[in-house]
């Protein structure tokens, strides 16, 4: 696409000034910002930017949910050829620290006093960070600050400096060209610092359009905005194909009222990762432990209905006419309700991306009726690498390479890239720039798969965690981790296994749906690491732990990776004690070394293991969990052989 964000900005403000451009739900209300009052509203911030002294080439960071304001913020500073930064809000204040000075920042746009303290605490580690401005103003009224103001500040003084210098924000706008840098990603980090992923308006907005006209996107569609916009994934959906498309975007109230806004915009194009999917499959499944005896037996009857024809159907296979009539009651009486209660019933078009999906998973969307497909993509990718077209879904592939993009697999099974929309660079990191990309322009994902006859490509892991087993059998963790948190009493599993004899796992049960479960069956516990304990919930694993050994004995090439032991940690990975990225990524290497000695007792051959962890809570604060955790062995199987 030859063009920049600002400039699809003003073309849709020209075109249809009065058409819906963003939603803000505020005090249960929905607040409509058309396309022309978001285009003033971005020449009163860039302005106020430019008074301020912020140059082109220089970055902005951004911080915060998803607001209208701060998206206008973004777009203002790339209308000066300045280069919006989005950090994760969710993050402590320390992991500020490295992209602040690593990209010299001297100015951030933030949403709320929590993001604003942050700041604050860091600021004598940031030196260069010199002006702040907030959205929300709640709990900043005393606050005295030098550099700190509010984002009404910043518009007013942008409506007096546009006054005195009219057509300068304009100019500046024309002076873009595509091939600039638009934006700066930060990776996750799941190996040391994380590193600045520059990218330009074109490799950006080139993908966006290519997913646009992969799946006929249009202005019509509606998008819930409601994952941290700081990773590319919302970024994309929500920011690039939101200017490519015009669609509108829709912002929720809180992170506490996404299930309810998500019934009420009822979206047509919707993206979320695995983790989301697994959380609704997770609150059906609990809601349906706590229905009456008679919907409990329709509910699973008809799902077996659905397990067996809805995905034939979403593929636009034949089905016979008393399969089609009894999925067809099903739909009146299940599937259509459940669409509902999930607020996916107008979904036209849905994705997952971010990290695999479990087959199970998949198929349960499929099959009651959601065109749930994969994505294959990352930062460095500006996302769309390889989407499924409608009717060629298959659950353990991600789709066909779209439209400028050529795959080739190595020798070893490593996935390269190319495409108009990889990164310029690694900010400042030439020598993890030129680890990525070679001379050709090829991108090394360090993802390990191959593609089918079909020219699907399949993602067995990523390269660095495929292993073997000491007898030399494949050793996929991801893999056998995405079987195991298909159960809705899984959260989170890590599998160990390679160069050892066997495969262990750590399990982290979902605390909601298993306290659930044992409060049905009057068990009392006192927490999280008091139920993760109870033998009833180890036994709850097991057989959860032993259904996927069953399934894996099936698959010839990961028989010999079921799981022979296992235990359930005391506590939840957090990204905030350094086991998950912000993206909610295993820090695989990190959980080994943190929790060697657990690894050790599995391997060992002990029934127990006493152990103390450090945690930080929510208000900054450590402390100390300690519990002896039983270690426990399970049923493997025989490999099955399938006829050839």
């Amino acid at each position: 696409m030859k063009t920049t964000f600002p400039r699809l900005l003003l073309e849709h403000a020209q075109r249809r000034p009065g058409a819906a451009a963003l939603r803000e739900k505020e005090y249960g209300i929905w607040q409509t910002l058309t396309w022309s009052q978001l285009a003033e509203l971005v020449r009163a911030l860039a302005g106020g930017l430019a008074a301020a002294g912020l140059q082109r080439g220089q970055h902005l960071v951004v911080v915060g949910e998803n607001r209208p304001r701060l998206y206008a913020s973004m777009l203002a500073a790339q209308a000066l050829g300045a280069v919006p930064v989005p950090l994760y809000q969710d993050a402590v204040a320390a992991e500020f620290v490295f992209p602040l000075t690593n990209a010299e920042v001297g100015f951030a746009v933030v949403e709320d006093q929590e993001q604003v303290d942050k700041l604050l605490e860091i600021r004598p580690q940031c030196p260069a960070l010199t002006r702040i401005w907030f959205d929300d103003p709640r709990g900043l009224r005393k606050y005295d600050e030098p550099g700190l103001a509010s984002l009404d500040a910043l518009i007013e003084a942008g409506r007096a400096f546009n006054a005195q210098h009219p057509g300068h924000v304009d100019a500046e706008i024309a002076k873009a060209q595509p091939h600039d840098v638009a934006a700066m990603f930060f990776t996750s980090g799941t190996t040391g610092n994380p590193k600045g992923v520059v990218h330009t308006h074109h490799s950006l907005l080139d993908r966006a359009a290519a997913g646009q006209r992969f799946d006929k996107l249009t202005e019509r569609e509606e998008v819930l905005a409601y994952l941290p916009p700081a990773w590319i994934g919302q970024n994309t959906f929500s920011y690039a194909q939101w200017l490519a498309c015009g669609y509108v975007v829709n912002c929720p109230e809180s992170a506490s009222t996404v299930s309810i806004d998500l019934k009420e915009i009822g979206p047509t194009y919707y993206f979320a990762p695995p983790r989301v999917f697994e959380g609704l499959l997770t609150s059906v499944m609990i809601r349906m432990e706590d229905a009456g005896r008679f919907k409990r037996w329709l509910f699973k009857s008809f799902m077996s209905v659905a397990k067996r024809i809805g995905p034939s159907l979403m593929d636009g296979k034949p089905v016979p006419a008393f399969d089609r009539a009894l999925y067809a009651l099903g739909n009146l009486c299940i599937y259509g309700p459940l669409r509902n209660t999930l607020g996916l019933s107008r979904v036209r078009v849905a994705y997952t991306a971010g990290e695999a999906i479990g087959p199970d998973l998949f198929t349960f969307y499929r099959s009651i009726g959601i065109n749930l497909k994969q994505l294959y993509g990352s930062t460095e990718t500006a996302v769309f690498v390889c989407l499924q077209p409608d009717h060629e879904v298959k659950a353990d592939t991600v789709g066909v390479p779209i439209d400028g993009v050529e795959i080739r697999v190595d020798d070893s099974g490593e996935i390269f890239v190319r495409s108009p929309g990889l990164l310029q660079s690694y900010y400042k990191n030439p020598g993890a720039t030129a680890e990525v990309l070679d001379r050709d322009g090829w991108y090394r994902t360090g993802d390990a798969g191959f593609l089918d006859a079909g020219g699907h490509l399949k993602i067995i892991d990523r390269a660095k965690d495929v292993g073997r087993l000491a007898n030399g059998s494949m050793f996929a963790p991801k893999y056998i981790e995405n079987k195991l948190k298909f159960f809705p009493h899984i959260k989170e599993a890590v599998a160990f296994g390679h160069q050892r004899d066997r495969v262990c796992a750590f399990i982290n049960i979902d605390f909601e749906a298993v306290g659930n479960w044992a409060e049905k069956r009057n068990l009392p516990y006192a927490g999280y690491t008091d139920l993760a304990g109870k033998p009833e919930v180890y036994q709850l694993v097991r057989e959860c732990v032993e259904q996927v050994n069953a399934d894996l004995a099936t698959d010839e090439r990961l028989a010999g990776c079921q799981i022979s032991r296992f235990l359930v940690l005391h506590k939840e990975l957090d990204a905030d004690d350094g086991e998950l990225t912000r993206t909610r990524k295993v820090r695989r290497g990190h959980i080994a070394d943190k929790y060697a000695v657990l690894i050790d007792a599995l391997y060992a051959g002990k029934s127990e293991q006493y152990i103390e962890t450090q945690v930080k809570f929510e208000d900054g604060r450590t402390g100390m969990v300690a519990a002896t955790l039983h270690i426990v062995d399970t049923k493997t199987f025989e490999p099955v052989r399938r006829a050839a």
